[in-house]
C-alpha cells in the first residue's frame, strides 16, 4: 500500500488531560460544515486506575438522525497527536482513515512528519473495524486495542441560538437558565471515531492536570488529501 501525503490540517482542537473535554462545534473557519469539521475530542481512562486510555473524536456535528448513517470522507485523515516529552510537538500519532466501509487505524507510532502535514503510517497498522450503522460494531486488535467508527448521539449540551443572541447584543436578559435553555444538539448525531489503547503503547505520561493526575498531552487534527 502506497503512503499517501496529506497536506493542510484543516481542523484543529487541543486537549491536555486524561479526563478533560474540549469542544468546537461548527466554528472552525476552514473546515466548518465539512466532513473534516471536528466537533469534540475526549481523552479519558475507561475506569479509575485503568491501564488503558480512550480517545474519542467526533466529526460533523448537527448530523440529523435520518442522515446519520452516511459514510466518512475517504479523503480525510483523522490524526490523534500525542506529546510524550512536554514540548507540544507530537511524538506519537494514532491515525484513522476510511476505505470501502471500514475504518483503518495506524499507530501509535512516531510520525515521519509533524505539524500540519501528515503521511499515512501504513507500515504501522493498528487494526480496522467495519463502520457502524444502526448497530454498533467494535473490533479488538491482537495488542489489546478496541476500535469503533460510526454515528453516535451528540453529547454536547449547548443553546447555540441563545449564545449567538447574547454575543450579538440581541438578548438583554443574557443566558437562559438550565430549565429554559434549548439544547440545539438534541436529537443530532456526530460521526465518531473511538480507539481504546493500552498505556504501554503510549509510554509514560509526562504532564499533570489540575488535580495533579498524570496525563498525556494530546490534540487531534483532520487532514485532507491534496
Amino acid at each position: 500500500m502506497k503512503k499517501t501525503k496529506l497536506l493542510f490540517g484543516i481542523g484543529l482542537l487541543g486537549l491536555a488531560g486524561a479526563i478533560l473535554v474540549a469542544a468546537d462545534h461548527i466554528d472552525a473557519p476552514s473546515s466548518m460544515g465539512t466532513s473534516a469539521d471536528i466537533a469534540d475530542f475526549y481523552g479519558f481512562e475507561p475506569s479509575e486506575g485503568s491501564d488503558n486510555t480512550v480517545f474519542v473524536v467526533d466529526l460533523q456535528s448537527n448530523v440529523l438522525p435520518d442522515l446519520a448513517y452516511g459514510s466518512f470522507d475517504e479523503m480525510v485523515l483523522t490524526e490523534i497527536n500525542i506529546d510524550t516529552d512536554g514540548d507540544l510537538v507530537e511524538d506519537l500519532v494514532i491515525q484513522a482513515i476510511p476505505r470501502d466501509g471500514k475504518m483503518y487505524f495506524f499507530g501509535p507510532v512516531k510520525p515521519t512528519k509533524t505539524g500540519l502535514d501528515s503521511q499515512v503510517m501504513v507500515s504501522s497498522p493498528l487494526g480496522s473495524v467495519e463502520i457502524s450503522g444502526t448497530t454498533a460494531i467494535k473490533a479488538t486488535t491482537a495488542n489489546g486495542a478496541t476500535l469503533f467508527a460510526g454515528p453516535r448521539q451528540d453529547s454536547f449540551f449547548f443553546d447555540f441560538f441563545q449564545f449567538n443572541a447574547v454575543i450579538g447584543g440581541m438578548a438583554p436578559g443574557g443566558f437562559k437558565t438550565a430549565d429554559e435553555a434549548v439544547d440545539t444538539f438534541e436529537g443530532k448525531n456526530t460521526m465518531s471515531i473511538v480507539v481504546e489503547v493500552p498505556n504501554t503503547l503510549l509510554g509514560t505520561p509526562t504532564g499533570a492536570n489540575a488535580l495533579q493526575l498524570p496525563v498525556y498531552k494530546t490534540w487531534v487534527t483532520t487532514n485532507k488529501k491534496q
